[in-house]
């Protein structure tokens, strides 16, 4: 067989066995069960704050040679070395990635604490709605 032929069968056996499976996995809802999905706030909470953590460190020491990385590659570059420009290079390829790494902490961080306000938020309109409803219930 060809791998032509093998690729071909191997993606009609895989389109064949494609279906929607939201609702199905193991104890979902089409279970009979509840979610598996169970996180609490205060372990999410926890993840925010060392995220939060990580980021209020990282920008603390990411960048602390910057100046002194800069002077170096300029020393070389005027002294006619190749390796100051692949210095800065270097340099600008680092700040990127730190910076990048700080952007992903604030957004998890930011994203945990939405998350956890919602999910308050939620959490109190549905006591709220289900203590009415018993009191509507009892009204009736």
């Amino acid at each position: 067989m060809s791998f032509d032929e093998e690729w071909a069968s191997a993606r009609t056996t895989a389109t064949a066995n494609v279906s929607m499976r939201l609702n199905q996995a193991p104890g979902g809802p089409a279970g009979g069960s509840a979610s598996d999905y169970k996180v609490k706030s205060p372990e999410l909470r926890a993840i925010g704050n060392e995220a939060q953590e990580l980021f209020h460190w990282f920008e603390r020491d990411a960048f602390h040679a910057g100046a002194q990385t800069g002077s170096a590659s300029d020393s070389l570059t005027a002294d006619g070395f190749q390796t100051g420009s692949a210095l800065w290079t270097a340099w600008d390829t680092w700040r990127g990635q730190c910076e990048t790494l700080l952007s992903a902490c604030a957004h998890i961080h930011n994203h945990l604490e939405a998350t956890i306000r919602s999910d308050s938020n939620l959490e109190e309109v549905l006591i709220s709605n289900f203590s009415m409803a018993d009191i509507d219930k009892n009204f009736k």
